[in-house]
């Protein structure tokens, strides 16, 4: 039985998040109709289960089906049902061992905050507007304190049974003009982890904590401590590593 990769991006705007929920609507529920038009029905695997209104430009999804499948011709009928919102970007065999999540060994996110006093309407879909100045250098000692392997159970939100503990392999903030992004790459992210980095680095940039103050947050391992969670919209999963 052939196992297939699906790499893929979409605009999370106005999706209830990527994992199928009855009666919403959502990337999980879209793609696996698409799909089933082509195939029986089956089950899909997908390297990160993205939240409401949060967006990918790599995302990775795996499935195996009883039979060969045109990988060309299976691109272009989910790009003409799932377009505008959803873009398929390759379809390609892969070795039955290979699955979208439990293969992943690394997942990169970007987060994009517009920083200026009046909105930008061609971005508002995928930007957090902050109008006051942040401070930038800042945020940046304080997310590079963050790096390492850790428990991150101050900035998630805990699933029953699973561990908070992460590698944190990069975290820089940078600002070019008005827009502020923040580039985050590790293993594995737990629920809501990198918003709630990003609403800590905005307590920070605002002059309203320290930079060392968001080391101390994550050693209390409380999520109470912490800023909340930043807006989903300005997050975007950018790229998933296999080996």
């Amino acid at each position: 039985m052939p196992t297939y990769r699906v790499d893929l991006a979409y605009d999370g705007t106005d999706f209830h998040g990527y994992a199928r929920q009855e009666g919403l609507r959502t990337v999980q529920g879209e793609f696996e109709t698409a799909l089933f038009h082509r195939t029986s029905e089956l089950k899909t695997a997908v390297a990160g289960r993205t939240d409401a209104g949060v967006h990918a430009a790599g995302q990775v999804i795996s499935f195996t089906v009883d039979r060969s499948l045109d990988v060309g011709e299976l691109q272009r009928s989910l790009n003409s049902q799932l377009g505008p919102e959803i873009a398929v970007y390759a379809v390609s065999e892969v070795p039955d061992t290979f699955h979208a999540r439990f293969s992943a060994t690394g997942r990169r996110y970007r987060y994009r905050i517009w920083n200026a006093p009046v909105h930008d309407p061609l971005s508002v879909r995928t930007t957090w507007h902050i109008p006051e100045p942040l401070d930038v250098p800042a945020m940046d000692r304080a997310v590079a304190g963050l790096v390492g392997t850790r428990d991150f159970a101050s900035f998630c939100r805990k699933a029953t049974g699973r561990s908070t503990m992460r590698e944190l392999r990069e975290a820089s903030w940078s600002r070019a003009g008005s827009v502020v992004e923040l580039s985050i790459a590790a293993n594995a992210f737990c629920h809501k982890m990198v918003r709630s980095i990003v609403a800590t680095s905005v307590e920070v940039g605002r002059g309203r904590l320290d930079p060392e103050a968001a080391l101390g947050l994550l050693e209390e391992r409380d999520r109470s401590v912490a800023s909340g969670s930043a807006p989903s919209r300005g997050l975007i999963l950018i790229s998933v590593e296999y080996q």
